[in-house]
């Protein structure tokens, strides 16, 4: 049975690499809602990725845009990490088309910079300590990965990976590449999100990189109707490791939205 009691529209948009199969058990729990998971360019059922340099994460906000201008009414945006950062972006061109927000982790880390957060930028600079993390040739590739991972699920994370699920994501990693160099340039301050109203839940893991926790905080505080949730004892993959938890307290922001 669903937790919300309306059939209001539900958007999920799953983190880089993944697919919106990531939100399957979600969805379940809000079987009452209209809900959509989709697929982000080359990702899931999509086309391939063809590699583009100039790919820009506002073309996965577009369509995501896109789906909530051909609904008949406003809907719930629901992200983990990059598909955080495509929700909450899709909500400040839109806000109109939002009925609440839900995000995890979401890496908006334009709001960093704007706020001269040396803390933050501190730890998101260690990802890119090693020339491979800005590497054109080597980026998506296994040793990217082996940065990428461990950077925000702690050393060895990658190697300790199935490598069938390691294969995977490499399978779309030219895509994450573009994805992360593209966020990366982003600089929307957190002032920018006031110009959504709608209810917005952040919710940080307890366990995530300072920076993310950071994003998470001010981000929160930039929305018109922000607050923010830890996760206890989770990390940046709590939709997935501590999937119950994140799940109902999604359904629930949902609920009271």
């Amino acid at each position: 049975m669903s937790d919300a009691a309306d059939t209001s529209p539900v958007i999920m948009l799953h983190s880089g690499g993944m697919s919106g199969r990531q939100w399957r058990r979600l969805g379940e729990r809000l079987a009452g809602h209209v809900v959509v998971a989709p697929d982000f360019i080359g990702c899931g059922s999509e086309p391939a990725f063809v590699d583009d340099p100039a790919f820009d994460f506002s073309a996965d906000v577009d369509l995501v845009v896109a789906r909530l201008e051909a609904l008949s009414e406003p809907a719930h945006l629901v992200g983990h990490s990059y598909g955080g950062l495509v929700a909450v972006t899709a909500a400040r061109r839109v806000p109109r088309l939002v009925r609440s927000i839900a995000v995890y982790d979401p890496v908006a880390f334009g709001v960093l910079h704007a706020a001269h957060d040396v803390a933050g930028l501190d730890d998101l600079a260690r990802a890119d300590v090693d020339p491979i993390f800005h590497d054109d040739d080597a980026g998506g590739g296994d040793a990217w990965f082996a940065l990428f991972v461990d950077y925000w699920n702690g050393a060895g994370a990658w190697r300790a990976m199935e490598p069938a699920a390691r294969d995977a994501f490499v399978r779309v990693g030219k895509k994450v590449y573009r994805e992360v160099t593209s966020l990366l340039r982003d600089r929307t301050p957190a002032a920018a999100y006031a110009v959504v109203d709608a209810p917005a839940l952040v919710l940080i893991g307890e366990r995530s990189p300072l920076a993310a926790q950071r994003v998470g905080a001010l981000i929160a505080a930039g929305f018109g109707n922000g607050r923010v949730e830890v996760v206890a004892g989770a990390g940046h993959m709590g939709p997935l490791t501590h999937g119950d938890v994140v799940n109902a307290a999604i359904a629930a922001h949902i609920a009271g939205s």
